[in-house]
């Protein structure tokens, strides 16, 4: 059995769900917790790195233009596909948006920057649109191998994460911000060829259907009728909007703490690349595995709980000051247990998606973490500077309850006779 588990992490069609990932991956911490430590370094206020958390909106809100990526095709790329179409327009621009990035500096155009960071989170936004589509879609005709496809997703997501992360930070400790954001943009060719390779999804609705209905309703208002046909559908939004919320608020403090504390710039690379990512994939995989023992729903509730402890542990981190080998292990720890969270509330999205309307309804479902993360977490640094790290972190951990609560509801409400 464990055998047959292997032969499906290491298909080709894994790889390509891998590679998606880490396309999806790469540019968030590009204009997240890699763009905070770029704008620390150059002095700028917390106050002012906290509300760049606001360019990040286009994540929040990307089901807004979702219809149009799910009922359209590029019209110049259309011999592609409508998915592989969208995929590599929203990755060329994409492309292109970091490459601005990379020729722009904090202490002399800082509007010039918030407007490429916003730039690069709008086509991220869109490429996340497709690309979850795509995969949901790959598995459209095998619901069991969902979970296994959203095990190998957070892994190639975090790989990328890390890469535009740690390895981005570590590579500023020997070269300059400019030259390490132009190398994450040449890292983007790894997801375009991905989408080349790949086969275009078949679509269970065609255009006489859509001509049928309408192509407005269907396109815009039956995505959200057929999801609320979803027992507890309003119970699932919550789960979805608070599940991560505790790591999304200290997310963009995270460089400046490690900074804080004294650790260089090749510490917090070499430490958060080495452990971190490690960590990361053993509790990406370790998580697809625990779901498929105990169920979706029970480990949802256990990650949710799990997430505020290790969030903890950065309080007497604080304490203990600069220790490399308690930042091995709170990092591990974190990086473990998010693992375990991604892999449960990305494969909770996926079974909630109706086949048909993929990319409208996981754009909806996805925007919901990214609303907590980008409104919730401009608030971490007004947050830090009234309080203090020890306050700071217990607030974040603290959010993790609602969370945990509403997982709690609907187990019981599901597993009752």
């Amino acid at each position: 059995m464990m055998k047959n588990k292997w032969a499906t992490y290491f298909s080709k069609k894994m790889f390509i769900v891998i590679a998606f990932g880490l396309s999806s991956g790469l540019p968030l911490a590009l204009v997240f917790g890699t763009l905070s430590l770029w704008l620390k370094d150059y002095h700028i206020a917390y106050r002012t790195i906290g509300a760049f958390s606001l360019l990040r909106l286009p994540y929040s809100f990307k089901w807004l233009w979702a219809p149009l990526v799910e009922n359209t095709s590029i019209p110049f790329l259309s011999v592609l596909g409508k998915r592989r179409s969208w995929a590599i327009f929203s990755q060329i621009g994409l492309f292109l948006s970091i490459l601005w990035l990379s020729f722009l500096s904090p202490n002399q155009c800082i509007l010039m920057m918030a407007l490429a960071a916003f730039c690069v989170s709008l086509f991220s936004a869109t490429q996340d649109i497709v690309l979850d589509a795509f995969r949901v879609e790959l598995f459209q005709h095998n619901p069991k191998k969902e979970i296994d496809g959203a095990t190998m997703y957070v892994l190639g997501y975090r790989i990328g994460n890390v890469i535009s992360g740690a390895g981005a930070i570590g590579l500023a400790a020997v070269l300059s911000w400019n030259e390490v954001y132009f190398i994450n943009a040449l890292l983007l060719f790894i997801g375009i060829i991905a989408v080349l390779i790949s086969k275009e999804p078949k679509t269970e609705i065609n255009d006489d259907t859509k001509m049928k209905i309408g192509f407005l309703k269907y396109a815009v208002v039956e995505p959200f009728k057929q999801f609320m046909k979803n027992e507890y559908w309003l119970v699932a939004l919550f789960i979805v909007f608070c599940y991560r919320l505790s790591d999304a608020y200290f997310a963009p403090m995270a460089y400046p703490f490690y900074d804080d504390l004294g650790f260089t710039k090749t510490e917090i690379a070499y430490i958060s690349k080495l452990y971190g990512m490690g960590a990361t994939i053993v509790g990406g995989i370790l998580g697809g595995c625990f779901l498929g023992k105990v169920g979706l729903l029970r480990g949802l509730l256990i990650f949710a709980f799990v997430q505020g402890l290790t969030t903890a542990l950065y309080i007497p981190l604080y304490f203990i000051g600069h220790n490399v080998w308690f930042l091995i292990f709170t990092i591990s720890l974190e990086n473990l247990s998010s693992g375990m969270a991604t892999t449960a509330i990305i494969a909770f999205m996926s079974v909630l998606c109706n086949k048909g309307h993929t990319a409208t309804q996981y754009a909806l479902l996805s925007s919901l973490p990214g609303f907590a993360r980008d409104v919730f977490a401009s608030t971490s640094g007004w947050v830090l500077d009234k309080t203090s790290w020890p306050e700071f972190f217990v607030v974040s951990a603290l959010l993790t309850l609602p969370g945990a609560c509403f997982c709690l509801y609907l187990y019981k409400k599901k597993s009752a006779p």
